[in-house]
């Protein structure tokens, strides 16, 4: 959810503090996903993984949804309220990765017998996570040939490395998805 909402606000080129207040309610909801796991899994004694597997997993999800926040909320504490076509390309790669980790989590419901499109799903996101490093490389290059302003620079320095952060976080998760897979098999 928070993906989809970053990519559109990204297309729309702006950040309104009602779309901040947007997505800080959807890592808040994120934030409750997570505590009800934790409390979950404190009160049941089997589990279908491992408790520190399950901890491992949804850490990583609830990540996912913060840097994001981070995100937005940089460039609107920031002020870079203006369409920027990289971020718009941030956002589109973002989104995938992140549509590409619920089909690895969402695998894990039968792990055994979607072992083939967990692993597939996990390759696209180590896959996208490697187009991201490139993608905040060239963009670098870039703003640092043409843009004269040294604070813009510092500003989206930091934007684009928090964009590649969440591509980051989508790779850690397959980490965790992988230790589930290797204990079930």
């Amino acid at each position: 959810m928070a993906a989809d909402y970053f990519k559109a606000l990204m297309a729309d080129g702006g950040i309104s503090v009602d779309a901040l207040n947007k997505m800080e309610d959807i890592e808040h909801k994120a934030d409750e996903v997570s505590h009800d796991i934790f409390e979950h899994l404190n009160k049941t004694f089997i589990t279908p993984f491992d408790r520190e597997d399950i901890h491992a997993l949804a850490k990583e999800l609830d990540n996912i949804t913060d840097m994001t926040n981070t995100i937005v909320s940089r460039m609107r504490i920031y002020k870079l309220v203006a369409k920027d076509a990289n971020l718009v390309k941030f956002a589109d790669v973002i989104n995938e990765s992140v549509n590409a980790v619920s089909c690895a989590v969402k695998g894990l419901r039968n792990a055994r017998k979607s072992a083939g499109s967990i692993q597939e799903a996990c390759v696209e996101i180590n896959r996208l996570e490697n187009v991201g490093d490139t993608m905040r490389d060239e963009m670098l290059v870039e703003f640092f040939e043409k843009e004269k302003n040294p604070v813009m620079v510092i500003k989206l320095i930091e934007i684009y490395q928090d964009a590649e952060t969440v591509l980051d976080v989508c790779e850690d998760v397959t980490h965790a998805v992988g230790a589930i897979i290797l204990k079930q098999a």
